[in-house]
């Protein structure tokens, strides 16, 4: 797949916005220490409402559970540009995909292809990154998918 034009262009041409991420009082979204920008945990919020809760494999069947993550990972991107200001400066290095599911779900790296397909229509070679799935018991407000990033600035 060859990405051109703006980062920002092929989010739109994907029909998506960035959107804006409501700050909290007990932690912030990013923090930058050189080019690294550590993006918190993000949750599948749009337009301020988390878009559902459960366990995947038992509640959350896959496919709702990688639009999950696709979400989060949007609202990673949003996180990111609040810190350099620019999708096209954004590079991701890492990202550590969390799915609360049942013990024997087992397709957790699937439902991150879907964060990861996200990133890669939107940033082109920027958007590839060294990745963590991982199955938990539980996430904050028994939300299905959280996902934490470690990007850089270009």
């Amino acid at each position: 797949m060859v990405n051109t034009g703006a980062a920002s262009d092929r989010l739109r041409a994907l029909g998506l916005d960035l959107p804006d991420i409501r700050s909290n009082p007990y932690y912030v979204h990013h923090r930058t220490v050189g080019s690294n920008i550590y993006i918190s945990g993000q949750l599948p919020y749009k337009d301020g409402e988390l878009l559902g809760q459960g366990t995947v494999g038992r509640e959350v069947g896959l496919e709702t559970a990688r639009e999950f993550a696709r979400h989060a990972a949007l609202n990673c991107l949003a996180a990111a540009v609040q810190a350099v200001g620019d999708l096209d400066r954004v590079r991701i290095v890492q990202m550590l995909v969390f799915v609360a599911s049942t013990p024997d779900f087992g397709e957790q790296s699937n439902v991150a292809n879907a964060a990861s397909e996200l990133l890669i229509e939107v940033l082109g070679e920027n958007g590839r990154n060294a990745r963590t799935a991982i199955g938990v018991a539980g996430l904050p407000l028994n939300s299905p998918v959280e996902i934490q990033m470690v990007c850089t600035a270009l």
